[in-house]
């Protein structure tokens, strides 16, 4: 198995504009990202479309691609700047690892790409058991819900599954790091968007809908994404 990662990375974010190179404690937020990746292997690309992060991550030595400033989602983004990577058929999975997770563990991309030694994986994420009660009920936690042998049957901003007898179940929180087949990501890069990603807001929900399958691999690790600049206080 031999993984690429690819650093999806706008400028223009509309509760945070500018934060890839937001300092965290004398680094930017996307050198951080960065520097975990390689950690973990030595191919890793960041896919912008704005100079400014272009330039930056090439003044530190790390790989950038310009992309389309188009694209819809980090996904299509990663899509193509796979499709200009020389070499891209060397590869067998494609790591789409979240950019404003300054604190991402390897270990957690580790567990990822594992999930693939299944040949019948063709795409994976990442899940955590809910401890703080609070984060059942927050719009913001995506929740999942998957089968036996870890493959996703539903994701949702919403209570899944609904505790319906006051059952004191485990309810799972979605880690938003995806890794896929790459002709599967070429493939779902094709799809239109579907009645059940237009209400949840989660294109996840367009593979699944489609019939393909995501596989769901549990992690222990805690990790914290930048949504908003209040969100960096929790964390610096």
């Amino acid at each position: 198995m031999k993984p690429l990662i690819i650093i999806p990375a706008r400028f223009e974010s509309t509760r945070f504009p500018g934060k890839p190179l937001v300092d965290i404690n004398g680094k930017s937020m996307i050198m951080h990202v960065v520097d975990k990746a390689l950690t973990f292997c030595k191919d890793v690309y960041v896919a912008t479309d704005d100079e400014r992060i272009y330039n930056h991550v090439r003044g530190f030595g790390a790989n950038a691609i310009m992309t389309s400033r188009e694209h819809p989602s980090g996904t299509d983004r990663i899509n193509e700047a796979f499709t200009k990577i020389q070499g891209n058929h060397n590869f067998n999975v494609v790591v789409n690892l979240q950019g404003d997770e300054p604190f991402i563990e390897p270990k957690q991309i580790e567990e990822l790409t594992e999930v693939f030694k299944n040949p019948d994986v063709q795409i994976a994420t990442l899940a955590k058991l809910i401890e703080d009660k609070k984060e059942i009920t927050d719009s913001n936690k995506v929740k999942v819900i998957f089968d036996i042998n870890g493959r996703s049957l539903y994701f949702s901003r919403s209570i899944i599954p609904f505790n319906r007898d006051d059952y004191n179940g485990m309810y799972y929180r979605h880690v938003g790091i995806y890794a896929f087949k790459p002709e599967i990501l070429k493939q779902i890069c094709l799809l239109p968007q579907c009645e059940l990603e237009k209400t949840e807001k989660l294109e996840q929900l367009r593979w699944l809908w489609n019939g393909y399958n995501i596989h769901v691999s549990v992690t222990k690790y805690e990790t914290f994404s930048v949504d908003r600049p209040e969100d960096l206080k929790s964390i610096v």
